[in-house]
């Protein structure tokens, strides 16, 4: 009998690519569990789910229940926990999304995932949890002291902290991978490169916070993703790993990039910067590259030139989006089942 991997928030934007490469690279099963909320878009998964190899459960990873139901069901091998509120701007205005989904929630997949005896769980976090860097200093290391800026930051690394502390208290088997600013098809389009991506195929303005000149080390999401599927494997328990792009641009950079290859005579305009706005993300991949034997492949220059030719040739989708059509795709393709039917 095979093992199913339990993979939560797969219906994102990280999450789809996850379970793209997982049916690729690995004979288990895969059940992707998400609630569909504002990111959450099913047609991420549009040749994936079959019912069988891949099944898709509606539901929160705060529901206890659920969960519980979900992992009783057949013999998981592990949970890759993707689920998360996101986006920095969103939790400046709210932040009690973030602490519910990203910390309550991930406390409830510990301990259910204890109960029923799931041998490895992967949370997956990001690199805003160690905070603004510095110019002129080195670059984030799995060891270095967290520093969280926003409130969605500081959820993550809130969440961090119970997956360690599972493992110390429990011996539970754990493994955290930290993650620079991810690029690639099928990103949210209120994330920073979809967003110029399409302003600039549509003659919009491009809005740039502040002065443009943070700097994000990017990494392919195809990369981050075959990063994760490693640590999930071969990683030690108890362990942190960063992934990273090694590759620094401040995003007025990116912007004039994005320009170039539309082609596009849509102005740059500079609005009031984000609070607490972090000035500087660099990850030291070294570490990794050491302990998993994974560096990124994909060229920034070639990833993002495949990023716009994706959403200049799936126009269908990115319309659904921006126009709300992609909350019903679930209602259309799954309306006789009820949310979490197993």
């Amino acid at each position: 009998m095979s093992s199913s991997i339990l993979v939560t928030g797969g219906a994102g934007f990280i999450g789809s690519a996850l379970v793209r490469r997982l049916l690729l690279s690995t004979e288990s099963n895969i059940v992707v569990l998400d609630a569909l909320t504002y990111a959450g878009n099913l047609e991420n998964l549009d040749g994936v789910i079959d019912g069988h190899r891949c099944r898709f459960l509606r539901g929160s990873i705060t529901d206890t229940r659920l969960v519980e139901t979900i992992l009783q069901g057949e013999k998981f091998d592990g949970i890759i926990n993707c689920a998360a509120e996101s986006h920095v701007d969103r939790s400046i205005e709210s932040a009690v999304p973030f602490i519910h989904t990203n910390v309550v929630g991930t406390q409830v997949l510990l301990d259910v995932a204890r109960r029923q005896n799931v041998r490895r769980f992967l949370q997956m976090s990001t690199d805003e949890v160690y905070g603004d860097l510095p110019r002129n200093a080195d670059a984030f290391r799995s060891t270095s002291p967290l520093a969280p800026s926003s409130p969605y930051s500081a959820s993550k690394a809130a969440a961090d902290l119970l997956v360690l502390a599972a493992h110390r208290t429990h011996g539970q088997d754990v493994v955290i991978t930290r993650c620079s600013n991810n690029y690639g098809p099928r990103q949210f389009p209120e994330k920073f490169i979809p967003l110029m991506i399409l302003n600039a195929l549509e003659g919009r303005p491009l809005p740039v916070y502040g002065d443009g000149r943070q700097i994000r080390d990017w990494i392919h999401v195809d990369d981050h993703c075959e990063a994760v599927i490693r640590a999930y494997h071969d990683g030690d328990s108890g362990a942190v790993y960063t992934i990273g792009g090694d590759c620094e641009r401040e995003n007025i950079d990116v912007v004039h990039m994005i320009l170039k290859a539309t082609a596009s005579a849509s102005a740059v305009t500079h609005v009031t910067d984000r609070p607490g706005h972090d000035r500087r993300y660099a990850i030291d991949v070294s570490e990794t590259a050491t302990r998993l034997g994974w560096t990124p492949s994909i060229r920034f220059e070639d990833g993002l030139a495949e990023t716009i030719e994706w959403y200049r040739t799936h126009q269908a989708w990115w319309t659904n989006v921006k126009s709300g059509d992609y909350r019903t795709y679930y209602e259309r393709h799954y309306g006789s089942f009820h949310e979490g039917t197993l």
